[in-house]
């Protein structure tokens, strides 16, 4: 198969670009694979690329961004998406001119407005993937508006959690489509797994506030108190980053906890320590767990919506604890420093469990979803096992209604504020 990947930015830093990298490495092994990265704003990518796979920018930042038609609004991409301003008429025709002529068999969108786009704008001969990298819930009324128009196009959608296909299920109006939890997968580790000795404890991720570092340095600040020789070092870069590094001073924690700034890859970092952590409000993967478990790390994360608990069993192969509860952060942290042979039976039973989060098992998954995918596109038929029954359709059907009357009542009340003015 011929496999096209759209992207936002593949010259950047994120779990979407870990995830995208890491499977269209996997499939390059059987598949001719394309990374086309809609924007570029450095002469080489953060992370490495395997030769196999080609990656195509289609506007170059630091040649293009005075260009005249990016100065003006994107018309396709959807108003309401989180990228929108980082999009424009410029971006609009360089996707569009890209799929029009594109030499793929199937192609994979990795955002809600690029889905929009491959929804659109590619061939028809051309199956279409949308993958949802958050969830669902995440989006607003206004989004989901635009996305029940036109994710109808698609043949697939995936999500990396069955919470969140469950949603799309549920509340969205798609007839036909596919919906599919098709989990992110990393890499099989190339170093030993870590033996639970290093007292040190890792976290990792952007240092934004849903991340939550704060919550997490005033856990550890317990742990730092009964146990002085342990450490915290949270890896990563973000605007919380002073912020954080005046809690630490102000807290005393100086000589415990360290911001260690971005690595990539982080697993010689993971290795080094002995437990993983995770505070977030928010997450609807948790790659980073996964990281830390497939380096042989137990995980205290915060039980939140919705991929930790899809990842972490609580008790055997980590901790989950209530999301925004610091004295059970602390306490869980405190457990797995204390005992050292639950430290290391935990680890153990990580690494062990995590296996299922090898490219092995989900590129074999993506194969069968892109395979059936392309055949059926070929044959003219919808994807086999679309989920179109009436209940599903009456509940989405509610759920739109509801989307539709938020969004006009805001419209509303914008209307009322700029005539009071």
């Amino acid at each position: 198969m011929k496999i096209s990947f759209l992207l936002h930015n593949a010259y950047g830093i994120g779990g979407t670009i870990t995830t995208t990298y890491n499977l269209a490495q996997a499939l390059a092994e059987r598949h001719e694979v394309e990374i086309v990265s809609v924007l570029r704003h450095r002469e080489r990518p953060n992370f490495t690329l395997d030769p196999r796979v080609r990656l195509r920018p289609l506007v170059d930042l630091r040649h293009e961004k005075e260009h005249a038609l990016h100065r003006r609004p994107a018309r396709v991409f959807p108003r309401a998406e989180y990228r929108y301003r980082q999009y424009s008429e410029l971006t609009d025709r360089r996707i569009g001119e890209c799929l029009a002529a594109i030499d793929a068999d199937v192609v994979i969108g990795t955002r809600p407005g690029l889905n929009v786009h491959l929804a659109l704008q590619t061939p028809r001969h051309v199956a279409r993937i949308g993958q949802e990298h958050l969830t669902l819930d995440n989006h607003s009324p206004r989004l989901r508006r635009a996305l029940r128009r036109a994710y109808r196009r698609l043949d697939v959608v995936t999500t990396v959690t069955e919470a969140d296909a469950a949603a799309y299920r549920r509340k969205m109006r798609l007839p036909g489509v596919r919906v599919e939890a098709l989990p992110n997968s990393v890499p099989d580790p190339v170093l030993p797994a870590a033996d639970g000795t290093a007292k040190v404890v890792v976290a990792a991720g952007r240092l934004v506030a849903v991340k939550r570092y704060d919550l997490l340095i005033e856990a550890f600040a317990v742990v730092a108190a009964a146990h002085p020789d342990w450490q915290l070092r949270i890896y990563g870069k973000g605007e919380e980053h002073d912020r954080l590094r005046h809690l630490v001073a102000e807290l005393g924690l100086s000589n415990n906890v360290f911001l260690m700034g971005a690595a990539a890859p982080m697993e010689a970092e993971w290795v080094k320590g002995s437990i993983g952590a995770a505070a977030s409000n928010f997450e609807p993967f948790g790659m980073t767990i996964v990281e830390a478990m497939r380096c042989g790390l137990p995980v205290v994360s915060t039980d939140c919506p919705h991929g930790p608990g899809e990842i972490i069993e609580d008790g055997v192969d980590g901790r989950l604890v209530p999301v925004g509860d610091r004295e059970a952060l602390g306490a869980a942290l405190l457990e797995l420093v204390r005992d050292d042979e639950r430290r290391r039976r935990t680890g153990r039973a990580a690494l062990e469990n995590a296996q299922r989060f090898a490219p092995g098992p989900v590129v074999e998954q993506a194969e069968d979803l892109l395979t059936e995918a392309v055949s059926a596109r070929r044959a003219g038929r919808r994807v086999a096992g679309a989920r179109s029954r009436v209940h599903h359709m009456l509940v989405s059907q509610g759920f739109a209604a509801r989307d539709a009357a938020v969004t006009a009542a805001g419209t509303v009340r914008r209307t009322v504020r700029r005539g009071q003015r």
